[in-house]
């Protein structure tokens, strides 16, 4: 393990262009970075499974009027089970969205989007923030990834990523049993099945000790909602650091670097 220090920070796919509390916790990490050195880790939890997580709130130019958009889904199924690295991108969604843009962000990030090319939804919002330039000297770990799932640590709460009606979807693991929330108290339980390492990914109140098996950081940036959760006691060697205050933060970010 390496004694400089690495520098990472969380996140779901936050939008086709990344929600303004992300952006912030980029900044962050480099102002430490050049405090301290070391690298830059994001943690791009593309196996998080809710579609409102990739809601993308833009500006009329003119008016400031705002919008809320989305990307559109194939069935039920898929948009509300599916992780996100899963999630497939319709051609008609793109071409239809890139229609709109104009109106709300500068025509060199229309031209980004139309010329941004990617089969999920989590591909497609990283190859849209690797355009956008912020993950430049960036080192990328997903949590989708089969070789990251393989070398992480067991955990008892957890979700598994199973076939169900045509689709794979993100099953709760509870009491013994594949779970998927139906909202409230509901739930439907699915068959049993045999799963791998590699189906698994963290619930939220495991996955900071699940991702530090693998990233070993010295510091991670959190957002103001992640403090409430995150359970230090389960990696008391990292330094944790709250990310820089940005206005608007639920917001997309789309501003034109200087």
């Amino acid at each position: 393990m390496s004694s400089s220090p690495a520098i990472c920070f969380g996140q779901q796919p936050c939008g086709f262009f990344p929600r303004r509390f992300l952006f912030a916790k980029f900044v962050t990490a480099r102002r430490l970075q050049s405090e301290i050195g070391g690298e830059i880790v994001f943690f791009y939890h593309d196996s998080d499974h809710d579609p409102r997580e990739t809601r993308t709130t833009l500006r009329h130019r003119k008016t400031g009027e705002p919008i809320e958009l989305n990307f559109a889904f194939e069935n039920q199924i898929q948009r509300k089970f599916s992780p996100l690295y899963l999630k497939r991108v319709l051609p008609d969604w793109q071409a239809k969205t890139a229609l709109q843009l104009p109106a709300y962000v500068d025509p060199h990030w229309v031209k980004a989007f139309r010329e941004t090319s990617a089969s999920t939804v989590g591909e497609f919002c990283l190859e849209m923030y690797r355009r956008m330039g912020l993950l430049n000297g960036i080192r990328v770990a997903r949590s989708g990834d089969p070789k990251f799932r393989r070398a992480a640590c067991e955990v008892e709460d957890y979700f598994v990523d199973v076939p169900y009606e045509g689709e794979i979807v993100r099953a709760r693991w509870m009491d013994g049993a594949l779970k998927l929330h139906k909202g409230g108290e509901q739930y439907v339980t699915l068959p049993s099945a045999d799963f791998g390492k590699e189906q698994i990914s963290p619930s939220r109140d495991s996955r900071l000790r699940w991702m530090q098996s693998v990233v070993h950081c010295t510091h991670y940036i959190a957002g103001a909602g992640e403090a409430a959760y995150l359970r230090g006691e389960d990696a008391p060697e990292i330094n944790l650091v709250n990310r820089d205050p940005i206005d608007r933060h639920d917001e997309a970010y789309t501003d034109i670097p200087d």
